[in-house]
Parts: structure tokens; C-alpha cells; sequence
């Protein structure tokens, strides 16, 4: 996954269990696009300092992740809806013997 997509999804999932201070330097450099140097001038720091924090979070947000796996459970039930779409499109009678078997995988997980 690329980078800055992972760092949204991590951002979107876990984002609220960073500090404010923590929130507001990650979204002004992921989100905001500011570069570490103008960051750190704007917050009194170093530009090491804002790096060493973005890279903080990460490890922070990633470690939730590997807990929770919010964003895998995510994921698969973004594709078995997807799938769900597919079928349900497709009109065909063994369709909906495909999409009750894909809902109940969806509810077993939540």
C-alpha cells in the first residue's frame, strides 16, 4: 500500500488516540503537506524533533493496528460488499445464495 495512503488509513482509524499536539503536526505534515522545516519553525522545534514525532505516531498508529486490525477487517468487508454489489447486479438466481453466504461472513466478524 502506498505510503501516504496507509498513513491515511491509520490516521482515519486511530488518529483520536494521538494527543493534540500529536494530531496537529501529523495532519500538518501528511495532510497539510508543510515540510518538517516549516513545521518546526512553526512550532519552536526542531526539524529532527518533528521528523522523530511523525515517525512516532506511525509506529504508534501501526502498533494499534497490529492490535485491533481495524483497517484488515476493514478491508475485507469493503471487497465482500463490493462482491455483494457485484452479484446483486448480475440478477442471477444462485446470486443470492452468493450474497446471504457473503452477509453472514460480514455479520460473523462484527
Amino acid at each position: 500500500m502506498e505510503k501516504i495512503v496507509r498513513q491515511t488509513l491509520l490516521y482515519d482509524f486511530y488518529g483520536e488516540l494521538l494527543n493534540s499536539h500529536q494530531r496537529k503536526l501529523y495532519e500538518d505534515a501528511v495532510f497539510g503537506d508543510l515540510s518538517l522545516s516549516e513545521i518546526a519553525e512553526e512550532e519552536g522545534i526542531s526539524r529532527q524533533g518533528v521528523h522523530d514525532l511523525i515517525r512516532r505516531c506511525d509506529r504508534l498508529m501501526e502498533e494499534y493496528e497490529d492490535k485491533l486490525h481495524l483497517i484488515r477487517k476493514f478491508s475485507e468487508t469493503k471487497e465482500q460488499v463490493e462482491e455483494i454489489r457485484r452479484l446483486a447486479l448480475g440478477g442471477e438466481e444462485t446470486s443470492f445464495t452468493e450474497i446471504v453466504q457473503l452477509c453472514d461472513q460480514i455479520l460473523q466478524t462484527l
